[in-house]
């Protein structure tokens, strides 16, 4: 049986106990992963500040070539990289696939992030008492990094946090989900052979709270980059003090679909928003407001379409659902399908689970304060409602704890710009779905859904202070 180690200043590190990783959908185990100790944490911080003056003083071309030679390795093995996926996280192989396609082109974003660290000139004599200075603005990086990321993208997510604090200069402490952390081990080691400076990226995997306590405490983490849930998400928040904090925690992004929607178009994009990857996806289409005009049209193809959706072995290039992360998590999933039903909901399509795996799930006439409307479901459910109006039908998306991105469908140019002023959201997607993301785009919520944003550019902002200089001429 492999025995995974710890990945501290360049070495793999033997730790002191290990545990056994298991495939979420055929059981079998994959691994014995090192779970690190807090003392293990504290010496990847260690590494972590040694590694620190070479990569805040490092060129910038340099910098670039090391991401530009980490994405050209990976895509050169896609396929062994989009099988690590599929196995730990039973994210089917197409949708891993693309994973690391993304992964490869935020690595690339990043590269080129890395030689745009730009600041400006201030005109000083704007002011009286400026005249005869010259002031200019510059990036520098804060230092070390705390990085936590979840279980469904389990290199995206990293590259979305290792690739902006490298191009920034910044060294790293990355802390993979407990379920995922293989594809982490994996980035680490293509790292190394592309030429990163041992300590600028440690890897430490084992208990969530162990390892986070640790990071968010030290006095030496200048940074805590989190993609979690918001009941951890604002324990950090709380106890990072002075810290940086950047948290993406969540959503249950919905859509409207107003009356001259498209439904050949609109119903087929939204049943791949609500069910691809089992709708483990923090923007996975979960609630959809449909105008009453075309409602029960609507609902009819997409409960049928749902249950055209193929189910299985993740590594099947046609599954599109497979087992969701946990057993637990089918046994949740299930109850809050049944209190929907007892809530007066109906069941279109689904409601019942193939040992780990969930069949896509349709429900209709879903009460507002049912958990699958109100919480965070990551499962490949989607509840359909009927509204008499646009307006209507903001007001419903606006009625949630969450903020991360919404959409709507409609021809109408005002309709679209009433609700990019109106919903909030991160981020408001017109005429597609809000599990839509790219990887150079702005991305982050507002309400639970957290503070900050990613995307390469923006996630470099978030992780560069910046440094005002003055010349007196006089």
């Amino acid at each position: 049986m492999k025995k995974q180690h710890l990945f501290i200043g360049g070495k793999s590190t033997e730790s002191v106990e290990y545990k056994a990783l298991q495939a979420p959908y055929s059981g079998e185990t994959l691994a014995e992963v090192s779970t690190a100790s807090a003392k293990e944490a504290e010496a990847a911080i260690t590494a972590a500040v040694q590694a620190g003056k070479e990569m805040r003083f490092m060129p910038a071309h340099k910098r670039a070539d090391i991401l530009y030679k980490l994405s050209a390795l990976l895509e050169e093995r896609k396929e062994e990289a989009a099988r690590v996926i599929a196995l730990e996280a039973a994210k089917p192989i197409t949708a891993a696939l693309a994973e690391v396609d993304r992964t490869v082109e935020t690595y690339r974003f990043a590269a080129e992030e890395a030689k745009r660290l730009t600041g400006e000139t201030v005109p000083l004599d704007a002011a009286k008492g400026g005249e005869g200075r010259i002031g200019y603005t510059m990036r520098q990086p804060l230092g070390v990094i705390g990085a936590i990321t979840p279980f469904n993208f389990p290199m995206n997510l990293v590259a979305h946090k290792v690739g902006p604090a490298l191009a920034a200069g910044n060294t790293i402490v990355l802390k993979p989900a407990e379920q995922t952390p293989l594809s982490a081990f994996y980035i680490a080691n293509l790292l190394q052979e592309a030429g990163l400076p041992e300590g600028a990226l440690n890897v430490v995997s084992g208990d969530g709270k162990t390892i986070g306590d640790v990071l968010v405490s030290d006095p030496r983490i200048a940074h805590i980059t989190f993609t979690g849930s918001p009941a951890v998400g604002t324990s950090i928040r709380s106890q990072a003090g002075l810290k940086r904090v950047t948290l993406e925690l969540g959503s249950n992004a919905a859509v409207i679909v107003d009356l001259d929607a498209d439904l050949d178009k609109v119903v087929p994009r939204c049943v791949t928003g609500a069910f691809t990857y089992q709708g483990q996806v923090c923007i996975s289409l979960q609630r959809i407001y449909v105008h009453r005009a075309i409602a029960d049209e609507f609902i009819r193809r997409f409960a049928e379409e749902a249950n055209q959706v193929v189910i299985g072995d993740p590594l099947n290039p046609d599954t599109v659902v497979s087992a969701l992360i946990t057993a637990k998590d089918v046994q949740r999933t299930l109850d809050w399908i049944g209190e929907a039903k007892q809530a007066g909901a109906t069941v279109a399509a689904g409601g019942e689970a193939e040992g780990g795996v969930l069949r896509p799930t349709v429900l209709v006439n879903v009460p507002r304060d049912a958990k699958v409307s109100c919480q965070e479901v990551f499962a490949p459910i989607v509840l359909i409602n009927t509204v008499d109006s646009v307006q209507e039908g903001i007001e419903y998306v606006n009625d949630s704890i969450y903020g991360l991105q919404a959409g709507i469908f409609t021809n109408n140019i005002h309709t679209a710009l009433h609700a990019a002023d109106h919903i909030e959201a991160g981020g408001v997607i017109i005429n597609d779905i809000p599990t839509f993301r790219v990887d150079h785009m702005p991305y982050g919520g507002v309400k639970q859904s957290g503070m900050g944003r990613e995307g390469v550019k923006y996630a470099v902002e978030e992780m560069t202070e910046l440094k005002f200089v003055m010349f007196n001429k006089n």
